[in-house]
């Protein structure tokens, strides 16, 4: 697909996110917003979502280690065809399917995940045991900045490097946003790029808004028996000035008029995509 196209597709997403959270008054509006675009690059540009809806053994597997932005999957595996749109509407509801989390009642879903830190180490198992298999099947995690805080990441991160997992490609939605503040303020992370690149990575970093930049991060040749990190560069609430760079719509559900001017703002970006 063109750029432009994944671009339109992207804030339709966000369109869906928004009403799950207005509806169901509660979710993770802010971080959904900025991971958007990398699932949509994910879902209907890289990996082979046929395999993945018939769990072909050879399926490229993904694991949402930031699972407080389910709302953002579910939008993205509603409309490739993994659950039905109409489910949708039950996001976040008492007997739901669609918990706040992800879970593996949903089809696609590989893992639960939503205790910070988790992704990347199952991920690591994951691979580990597709290579022992030699299955030439890939494993997508999408972690958040602030999660890089969680001692479990870096143990993650020592054991991909040494058991040579180039099947492992992990990308940071670096909106530098996380529920307290500013991560640098709360935690630090100073030069990611560096610190994985110590441990043993090959590292690229994209603009997390542009998907021609995200695609050839990950698509890219790179060295032999490393894993991939991709620092994608993004602004939490991405879609409408009303949520972006702050903090407080980590967690926020619009009300009234937020939720027509967001959706407004959306729809016009979407819009004017080209």
């Amino acid at each position: 697909m063109k750029n432009n196209e994944l671009k339109r597709i992207a804030y339709a997403r966000r369109l869906d996110v928004l009403d799950m959270v207005k509806k169901a008054n509660a979710g993770h509006i802010g971080g959904s917003m900025s991971c958007m675009d990398i699932l949509v690059c994910l879902y209907y540009e890289i990996m082979n979502t046929g395999k993945i809806l018939v769990h072909d053994v050879e399926r490229d597997r993904f694991i949402l280690s930031k699972g407080h932005c389910a709302e953002a999957l579910y939008a993205v595996l509603a409309d490739n065809g993994f659950i039905s749109k109409d489910i949708l509407q039950t996001f976040a509801v008492f007997d739901t399917i669609l918990a706040g989390h992800p879970v593996k009642k949903v089809n696609g879903i590989e893992f639960a995940t939503g205790s910070l830190g988790h992704g990347l180490s199952v991920s690591v198992g994951m691979g580990i045991a597709l290579k022992n298999d030699s299955n030439p099947a890939k494993i997508y995690v999408l972690m958040g900045d602030g999660e890089q805080s969680e001692g479990s990441v870096w143990e993650a991160v020592m054991a991909a490097s040494k058991f040579k997992l180039d099947n492992l490609i992990a990308i940071i939605d670096r909106n530098k946003l996380q529920i307290s503040g500013n991560t640098e303020d709360i935690m630090p992370l100073n030069d990611l790029a560096m610190k994985y690149t110590s441990f043993g990575w090959t590292v690229r970093i994209c603009n997390g808004h542009e998907p021609v930049e995200i695609i050839n991060a990950i698509t890219e040749s790179r060295p032999h028996n490393m894993p991939l990190l991709i620092i994608a560069e993004t602004v939490k609430g991405y879609g409408s000035e009303v949520m972006e760079n702050k903090a407080d719509w980590h967690h926020a559900v619009p009300n009234d008029a937020e939720y027509i001017q967001i959706k407004t703002d959306l729809e016009t970006r979407r819009n004017n995509c080209g």
